[in-house]
């Protein structure tokens, strides 16, 4: 997660690389250009004027993407200053003054001067697993401008002081030997390189796909069976997009392999920066807990505020991006944790990567020598911080949309139980329009003195009843028959139409007996930091495996409804 570092290239032998890689690709441009002309006055003179005509609009249309990627180079600047996790936060964050934030400001400026360089202009809170700086250079990245720091505000909730210290150490790093003034060129190449090979191959999709809607049916009975069909992209013209592509896509490989290459070689040089003047233990455990974090915040976003957000409910204000401090301090997860910070993953070595794999920075630097400041406990880096409660609220004002601000909020074991209270009652819909089908195909056939009163009350109970009567009945598989089913369940027949249906079948019973005992006993389904949501009574019966068993029971070849229906009745 820490970006950029030092090498013992000079700035300007570095500048002059970036830009003969960047010169390559405008050479390669213009000498596809001229031959796309070339070709195209070749054919006015040598053949009809018809086909002339033709050669030239196809001339135009391959010049197109070419002529993309080379006026990028002026968008590009534009875009920069919204980056991406690769270094600059995608939103530009909370930015904290030094009156608002002395103490922080006050260790960043210690740091600085401690690694060299000079500070940041502006510290601003973001809300990733990441830091990163930024500066706004001119001449090619040959003068300094002005420069930010970006501090993930869940780094300063997992890391202790000293791991946080380090973590910006490395980020300072990166001003002492101008890599983020060479950052814009190098993007900025990069840029216009994948553009101009997605230029090509976009057209390229899209004439394929045309392909296939032509050639229809009979491609699928082709694929079905096992024969090859036409799918040329078009003929020439998708010919001649992906043979353009080629030499695009071979500079990209070089251009990337190039560019990353120095990138990794910074990351390593920053990360002796860092354990310098933060300590090697603490270097080395900071980017040990960062591999925690990443994986417990996105875990967190994901099967937390996400599942929230789906039934429009947001946590308490501040929640959102601080919330993740619940996780860390769970205590059944310890031992999880503790596992990953030993295993943080050898990563995947590509060439194509800019930074190493964290396995390996974490070897290289705990193979430093001693240097007598072991990593021991310290206060939590949020203590750096003044009012931090006041601050994550203002962090999700500045970052969440207007619609997200608009939710309504809730107390964690409120927005769990309503959040998922309406994910069972999705995962119940399909089951319950399939019984409702089944039934009106049944009451169809039978008179009117059979039928029975108030056939139209709703309710999860009178649903799940009603469920357990045609399964004693032997009308399960009539009712399942009415569910979604895939292209190959409906092929299917017997034994092996029934093994298609019965996970929906089995997913739908158990969301409608959870909601059916929510609606009739008063369960509710609670919280947890180390277990997904789990149903309770009342009387704190907990209602999980009971009910998982209970299920199975009433779907099974031999079903017995009694267990579902004594939940019920207790």
């Amino acid at each position: 997660m820490f970006v950029g570092g030092l090498c013992p290239v000079g700035t300007s032998l570095r500048a002059l690389r970036a830009l003969i890689l960047l010169a390559g690709f405008y050479v390669l441009a213009l000498a596809v250009l001229a031959l796309l002309a070339g070709a195209a006055l070749a054919a006015w003179v040598w053949v009809p004027p018809a086909a002339a005509l033709t050669v030239t609009v196809l001339c135009v249309l391959l010049c197109l993407p070419v002529l993309r990627g080379v006026f990028t180079l002026g968008a590009a600047g534009g875009d920069s200053k919204r980056g991406s996790r690769n270094g600059v936060p995608e939103t530009e964050g909370l930015a904290v003054t030094d009156a608002e934030q002395p103490e922080l400001w006050r260790a960043v400026r210690s740091l600085a001067e401690r690694t060299g360089t000079r500070a940041p202009d502006a510290i601003l809170l973001t809300e990733e697993v990441n830091a990163a700086v930024r500066e706004d250079a001119r001449l090619l990245g040959l003068l300094p401008g002005r420069r930010r720091l970006y501090l993930g505000v869940p780094l300063l909730i997992g890391l202790t002081e000293p791991q946080l210290h380090s973590v910006i150490a490395h980020e300072l790093g990166h001003y002492g030997n101008a890599d983020t003034r060479l950052a814009g060129i190098t993007l900025r190449g990069r840029d216009s390189v994948l553009r101009t090979v997605e230029g090509f191959q976009a057209p390229r999709r899209k004439l394929r796909d045309r392909a296939w809607a032509r050639q229809g049916r009979p491609a699928g009975e082709a694929v079905r069976e096992g024969r090859s069909i036409d799918l040329r992209a078009g003929g020439r013209t998708g010919f001649g997009y992906g043979s353009m592509a080629r030499p695009f896509q071979a500079y990209a490989r070089f251009y990337l392999r190039a560019t990353n290459s120095v990138g990794r070689g910074q990351e390593l040089a920053a990360d002796r920066v860092a354990a310098r003047v933060a300590g090697r233990d603490a270097t080395a455990s900071a980017l040990r807990e960062i591999a925690v974090l990443d994986v417990v915040h996105d875990f967190y976003l994901n099967e937390y505020v996400a599942l929230g957000a789906r039934a429009a409910l947001l946590p308490p204000p501040g929640e959102v991006c601080g919330g993740v401090r619940h996780l860390l301090a769970d205590p059944e997860l310890r031992s999880d944790l503790a596992e990953l910070r030993g295993e943080p993953g050898p990563g995947n070595g590509s060439p194509y990567d800019s930074h190493p794999p964290v396995a390996e920075r974490i070897r290289l630097i705990e193979a430093l020598p001693d240097d007598g400041r072991a990593a021991d406990p310290a206060r939590p880096a949020l203590a750096l911080l003044r009012e931090p409660g006041r601050l994550l609220v203002e962090l999700e004002r500045v970052l969440l949309t207007p619609e997200a601000l608009a939710m309504e909020r809730a107390d964690w074991p409120e927005l769990i139980h309503r959040a998922t209270h309406a994910l069972a009652e999705a995962d119940a819909e399909a089951l319950r329009t399939a019984l409702s089908e089944a039934d009106a195909k049944m009451v169809r056939t039978l008179p009117m003195d059979a039928r029975e009163p108030g056939d139209s009350a709703a309710g999860a109970a009178r649903d799940l009843a009603a469920l357990l009567d045609a399964i004693d009945a032997g009308r399960l598989w009539q009712v399942a028959d009415h569910l979604p089913k895939s292209p190959e369940a409906a092929r299917a027949s017997g034994r092996a139409a029934r093994e298609f249906l019965r996970p929906a079948l089995a997913c739908g019973t158990r969301s409608l007996a959870e909601l059916a005992l929510v609606e009739a006993a008063g369960a509710r389904w609670t919280l947890s930091w180390s277990t997904p949501p789990r149903l309770w009574l009342p009387e704190e019966r907990e209602l999980t495996e009971p009910l998982a068993a209970a299920v199975r029971a009433a779907l099974a070849d031999d079903p017995d409804t009694a267990p579902l229906r004594a939940l019920l009745a207790n």
